[in-house]
């Protein structure tokens, strides 16, 4: 861990998006200028938060929305985060070459350096969410960032759902993990299956955080995308919990939002040593989880 203080003022930014690539950015940066003035210290954007969740549908034409890294996305970011004095978490979608795109996060330490990127590792292919028909799956690996104001982990949306990328990023010395995300609920299984879907997304961070004694800051987006009578409801309801899987705050459902809470690292080491999950390891008989399956 950084050691560099003991705690840290998160934003996360909760929107509603346009159609307009450049008002989205444009908005996320007075997002981000009212966080700092507020007081944040890290701010981390929705996934993909330039554009509507294009996924969607499989349309060629949606390449046109990514971008190289760097590139204008990580130049506006960087020049925020010198000018305000933050870090910045921003989801963008990479153009690495010809055919070869990413789901990617950026992170722009305080004084605008671009201290790296994290790429999805695991893509989704439901309906309405076709990921793998666009991205690339991320081959950086799972790491953490020492940023001016603590050592951040940034994982993205679907691998919320995946223990095994939070306890990597954790060993890795996150004090924090970051999801930028975009989920939300298909309208025609929002009656029967919305609660238990959220609560299902919710739990499984919440466990994270407490399995490995840290912060966990997920950052969803609001508001209906696609047809009227079908596509997306995004549940917002961004959220940040405690190392015990205690929730500190969490945004609302349907409007945009800036969340801001503190988080005290001083808690990780108590959680660590009242709860020694990271002593008590048995590293030892895990080598059989680099399976696909135990036959």
């Amino acid at each position: 861990m950084s050691g560099k203080q003991s705690s840290v003022k998160v934003a996360l930014i909760q929107r509603r998006v346009t159609a307009s690539p450049q008002e989205n950015l444009d908005g996320t940066l007075q997002d981000i200028a009212t966080a700092a003035e507020r007081g944040a210290n890290i701010v981390c954007t929705q996934e993909l938060f330039r554009s509507f969740y294009f996924c969607q549908t499989e349309d060629h034409a949606q390449f046109d929305l990514a971008e190289p890294i760097p590139g204008p996305s990580t130049n506006a970011l960087a020049a925020a985060a010198k000018e305000h004095g933050v870090v910045i978490v921003g989801s963008l979608f990479e153009r690495r070459a010809p055919g070869l795109y990413h789901n990617t996060a950026v992170v722009l330490d305080a004084d605008g350096t671009n201290l790296g990127m994290y790429r999805k590792m695991h893509i989704p292919d439901d309906p309405l969410f076709y990921e793998k028909f666009y991205f690339t799956p991320g081959d950086l690996g799972y790491k953490a960032f020492d940023t001016a104001f603590g050592r951040i982990g940034v994982l993205i949306c679907w691998d919320q759902w995946y223990p095994e990328a939070a306890r990597l990023t954790a060993l890795s010395g996150a004090q924090i993990l970051f999801y930028p995300t975009a989920i939300g609920w298909h309208p025609s299984e929002k009656a029967e299956y919305g609660t238990a879907q959220h609560n299902s997304w919710e739990t499984i961070q919440r466990s994270h955080a407490i399995a490995n004694g840290v912060y966990v800051c997920a950052a969803n987006r609001v508001g209906h995308e696609g047809e009227a009578d079908s596509g997306i409801e995004f549940w917002g309801q961004s959220f940040v919990c405690s190392p015990n899987g205690q929730i500190i705050q969490k945004a609302g459902i349907s409007d945009p939002e800036i969340l801001l809470v503190d988080c005290d690292f001083d808690k990780l080491d108590v959680q660590r040593t009242h709860w020694p999950f990271l002593r008590d390891r048995r590293i030892d008989s895990y080598g059989p989880i680099t399976q696909r399956y135990l036959d």
